[in-house]
């Protein structure tokens, strides 16, 4: 479950560090930290429906 939560919040903030970038450092930033939160949350459910 752990490794499930690290690897979507990785890939998450990725994605959110992507989307922001071209608006600055300090809005990529931002979302990617949104994008870890989701990340996390969409871990954190994908585990449990697995029974993780």
């Amino acid at each position: 479950m752990k490794m499930l939560v690290m690897c979507s919040s990785t890939i998450g903030s990725a994605v959110g560090w992507w989307a922001g970038s071209p608006f600055g450092i300090m809005t990529a930033f931002m979302v990617s930290m949104v994008g870890t939160a989701i990340g996390v949350w969409a871990g954190r459910r994908l585990a449990t429906r697995w029974g993780l």
